[in-house]
């Protein structure tokens, strides 16, 4: 069937049964999406039991879902209700003119010239951890004497770190646990919605539904005692809350009131630690794995800043690391599925979207698009090229989203990144102590299967015994 226009109706991929691509979804949603892609290419629709879902691939057609007609493409989606019961009205949530305004009065926060000033305490975390990893007291591998860790634990307790220092310039580390444990429990409850066919409601009178009430209270406390805190000093740090708290509309002249900054240190709890943290883990594991492209990661920080800390001033001559941590979100995207509504009918490019389908973009199939990538499932920091990227539309790469609802971050976070692969490469190298078969856990956001266990090796030592 086509529309007047000439557009013609998305194929769907072939099911059975009452429930659909359902069970399929909820056991290994990657495999599906990238089964319909490689059955039908661009655009694919599925069934899950009453909703249908189509999934555009095509760069083009992703920038006209994001940017060209971004308004006819809203966020009321099970995956958004759901993120909405800990996000709230954030910014990653929020619609309208709740949203613009809240987007006008965050966006000075995230100057790039701004962010730049937080440059120093990411690295002297990364080093902190560096400092521990190092130390001898309490070896963990009996056989090598060398410090054994699970790195995506390590990096979600690093970026807690940098991210309390930056956003509240508060040490969040002695709350660690028990933030890092409230994300699970949301974030579990999360996934379990989503897979339902009728999701339970909060009040649900049931032991989860309860654990998760209380792992929301955990975090609203943690977050409200630093704002509330933060109102009663004279003099304020400079950091991303007192940026926040500080902002106005230009339009309004309005700050905004303590639960908008609730939703929007949450917002920034959830896409600076978690997201981040993920990127990182997957960055050394991909790097143990290549020990040629590990090699030159060190080589590159050991010209560029020697035996001291890297700072702002070196990521213009740690291009080769930005390119590594690029294609590692390449390959692992944390944000794996970005999801939106058809507000009303309309024609991408070839085909037509009808009003109410739940539209999916998935950089993790978009990023293995063979017209789009050379080898698109081999880990090559070369896709990050000068001439490489120039050549791509800006849509076949877009881990951060795009459009009017990109991430207000993503500046922030690939300074990160490229600051804290820099620093502990340094001073550590990473290899995996178990056979490297991690597989993908696709929640929220893209986890690994399983800990990674990696063994802490110090470059120092190494050299040392190089030269003996």
């Amino acid at each position: 069937m086509t529309s007047a226009s000439g557009a013609r109706r998305i194929p769907s991929l072939s099911t059975s049964g009452l429930l659909g691509h359902l069970p399929a979804f909820r056991s290994d949603p990657l495999a599906l999406l990238l089964d319909g892609f490689d059955t039908h290419g661009d655009a694919v629709d599925f069934r899950l039991f009453n909703r249908r879902l189509a999934l555009l691939a095509h760069p083009e057609l992703v920038r006209h879902t994001l940017q060209d007609q971004a308004a006819n493409y809203d966020k009321r989606t099970r995956g958004f209700e759901v993120l909405r019961l800990l996000l709230r009205d954030g910014l990653l949530t929020s619609e309208g003119e709740h949203w613009l305004q809240q987007r006008r009065i965050a966006q000075p926060a995230f100057h790039k010239a701004r962010i730049a000033g937080f440059g120093d305490s990411i690295s002297a975390a990364a080093d902190a951890l560096a400092d521990d990893w190092l130390e001898r007291r309490h070896p963990e591998d009996a056989t090598t004497g060398e410090r054994v860790v699970d790195v995506t634990a390590a990096m979600m307790k690093l970026t807690l770190r940098i991210i309390g220092q930056t956003l509240l310039s508060a040490d969040v580390t002695g709350a660690a646990d028990r933030v890092s444990r409230a994300l699970e429990i949301t974030l579990a409850h999360a996934n379990d919605a989503l897979a339902r066919i009728i999701p339970r409601p909060l009040w649900w009178p049931t032991p989860a539904a309860r654990q998760l009430r209380q792992a929301m209270a955990t975090l609203d406390r943690v977050i409200l005692d630093i704002i509330a805190e933060r109102r009663h000093q004279t003099a304020a740090p400079d950091d991303l809350l007192t940026m926040l708290m500080s902002s106005r509309d230009a339009d309004t002249g309005e700050s905004m009131s303590d639960p908008q900054l609730r939703d929007e240190v949450m917002t920034i709890f959830l896409a600076g630690h978690e997201t981040t943290a993920i990127a990182l883990a997957w960055t050394w594991y991909l790097l143990a794995q290549h020990p040629k492209t590990q090699r030159r990661v060190e080589t590159e920080v050991d010209q560029t800043v020697g035996d001291r800390q890297p700072g702002v001033a070196d990521l213009p001559h740690l291009s080769y690391i930005a390119r590594v941590v690029k294609e590692a979100m390449r390959l692992y995207p944390p944000a794996w599925v970005i999801s939106r509504n058809a507000v009303a009918d309309d024609d991408a490019g070839r085909f037509r979207v009808q009003k109410g389908t739940i539209v999916l973009l998935s950089p993790y199939v978009t990023h293995r698009h063979p017209q789009f990538w050379r080898r698109p499932a081999h880990f090559d920091p070369e896709h990050f090229a000068e001439d490489q990227e120039a050549a791509r539309p800006p849509f076949a790469y877009f881990p951060f989203g795009g459009g009017p609802r990109q991430c207000i971050g993503n500046t922030f976070a690939l300074m990160e990144l490229v600051l804290v692969v820099a620093t502990l490469a340094r001073r550590c190298r990473l290899e995996l102590v178990e056979p490297p078969d991690v597989g993908t856990s696709p929640s929220i956001t893209l986890r690994p299967d399983r800990p990674i266990r990696m063994r802490i090796l110090s470059r120092e030592r190494l050299a040392q015994g190089a030269r003996a």
